[in-house]
């Protein structure tokens, strides 16, 4: 797996489970009964982005280090994966 592979796809994993990780933990304004004027009840109060960034930093890092391990000991094949041919 090249660099810039790798880099492409712990990049994916990153924002897929950003998506993912997002909503956690998240009150609206509508269920702390403190909805400021000009929003809608449904934005959250406080929506603690520093640690979603973490969290979800942290785990990419695990997903892509399970990726990387299956990748590194045969389990998946990227080769066989992209549709390209062994050269032998």
């Amino acid at each position: 797996m090249s660099v810039s592979f790798a880099f492409a796809i712990y990049v994916v994993i990153w924002w897929t489970v950003l998506f993912a990780i997002l909503p956690i933990g998240v009150r609206t304004q509508g269920e702390d009964g403190t909805t400021v004027p000009g929003t809608p009840e449904s934005a959250p109060t406080r929506p603690r982005l520093l640690r979603v960034v973490l969290l979800t930093t942290l785990v990419s890092g695990l997903v892509f280090a399970g990726l990387w391990a299956a990748v590194r000991y045969g389990l998946i094949d990227l080769e066989q994966l992209l549709g390209r041919r062994a050269t032998p």
